[in-house]
């Protein structure tokens, strides 16, 4: 059966997350369901991280099995015919050898997270950013972001119910811009690394923001760190503003288009 990898992008609102539910949307309930159209039967398809309800992304990476030799830009255009009106899209497909993996094969991924500071509520951005009411003080958040670059033990930064089976992974980056935007100032968390815990993006924003707004020292994110407790954490951010936006591969199934 040949198999291809998907680029998926999604707006993660209204969704209960990547994974199929049972009795809730979801964006591989929406690619599955796109795929029995096209060859009637049950599909599974695998992807390179189960984002939450919510969440976003640019460039999620999926992969499929078929039956069919399809040209990769027609199973592409076919889902998306299928996919409307889920707020789901097939932004590249790529025929892949049958033992790559979305999941297995990544070393890396990028996620973005969007914050917006402004005292009004949000109209055109809702479900799209976090808000919060009061300016950050980006140079703080920075302090204290250096503090989780690297290898380390992040128990206090995954969600309890998380099942990697370490707590240990390395965070290649962590980057903090102020952009101006005509809705306000957004800041713009970038990260990088080969693979994030559960709610681990979500507890670094939450507690950043709190060193961003002098609630927190930066040195105190070094403290709750080396804590290795989850109650010595932050706030965990809510999950619009978190966008998936690409997965690296030792050779990017796209790129050779």
């Amino acid at each position: 059966m040949p198999r291809y990898a998907l680029k998926v992008e999604y707006d993660g609102t209204g969704l209960a997350g990547w994974q199929r539910q049972a009795d809730q949307p979801s964006v591989q309930g929406a690619v599955e369901a796109a795929l029995a159209r096209l060859e009637p039967r049950d599909h599974t398809i695998a992807a390179a991280g189960r984002t939450d309800a919510g969440v976003h992304a640019r460039g999620q990476v999926a992969h499929c099995d078929m039956e069919k030799d399809w040209d990769p830009f027609r199973l592409s255009e076919a889902l998306n015919h299928h996919l409307k009106p889920a707020r789901v899209a097939i932004r590249d497909c790529a025929r892949v050898e049958d033992d790559w993996h979305a999941r297995f094969s990544a070393r890396e991924r990028r996620y973005l997270f969007r914050l917006l500071t402004r005292r009004a509520p949000c109209t055109m951005e809702a479900g799209q950013v976090w808000r919060v009411n009061h300016r950050l003080d980006v140079d703080a958040m920075r302090a204290g972001a250096a503090h989780l670059i690297g290898h380390h033990d992040f128990t206090t930064f995954r969600s309890s119910i998380c099942q990697a089976a370490s707590p240990v992974k390395t965070l290649d980056s962590l980057e903090i811009d102020a952009v101006e935007t005509d809705a306000g100032t957004e800041i713009q968390f970038r990260l990088a690394a080969r693979s994030f815990l559960h709610n681990q993006v979500r507890s670094f924003v939450g507690t950043l923001e709190r060193v961003g707004a002098g609630s927190w020292h930066p040195d105190q994110v070094r403290d709750a760190l080396e804590a290795r407790d989850r109650a010595a954490c932050g706030p965990v951010c809510p999950p619009q503003g978190l966008y998936l936006m690409s997965v690296g591969y030792p050779d990017d199934p796209f790129a050779a288009k």
